[in-house]
């Protein structure tokens, strides 16, 4: 890396990449959603989720909320990767289509990628899938991005 390890003065890029090399800790959202960074790199992350028992809704079937908050932090850490140091976003607008329900205890893929990014928004799409590809839940998202005042 080349910047010192102060996340006040890394690109999104940068916090991420040390996030996925174990460097800096995994925000608490990990622990809930069982979600591991993969890859990252800049305008996409690849992660690996796994739904388990927490994750159940009242007939048994692992909760869409799953699958969408998967989605968004995709979509949101993918859009991370654009900002400079100092920069924000967050998700003004998740739209989800579930595929086909979530299997538990299976490990899938989770992959985002910014699709376009202005002065003032980010525009990304997500998807989870399995090993062999099989699609299981697609999203588009809509980040606001809060610049440096200069």
């Amino acid at each position: 890396m080349s910047q010192q390890l102060n996340p006040a003065i890394m690109s999104g890029l940068e916090i991420l990449q040390a996030m996925a090399e174990g460097i800096f800790p995994h925000p608490s959202i990990c622990d809930t959603m069982p979600m591991q960074c993969v890859d990252v790199s800049e305008g996409q992350v690849h992660f690996s989720v796994q739904a388990d028992d927490r994750h159940l809704n009242p007939m048994g079937g692992v909760h869409g909320g799953f699958a969408a908050t998967v989605l968004d932090s995709v979509t949101g850490c993918a859009t991370h990767t654009t900002l400079v140091a100092g920069e924000s976003y967050g998700t003004i607008d998740l739209n989800v289509k579930m595929v086909r329900p979530i299997p538990k205890n299976t490990v899938l893929h989770a992959k985002g990628k910014v699709l376009n990014v202005s002065k003032t928004v980010a525009i990304s799409e997500g998807d989870i899938r399995d090993a062999e590809g099989k699609l299981y839940a697609h999203c588009t998202a809509t980040c606001v991005i809060t610049r440096q005042i200069k």
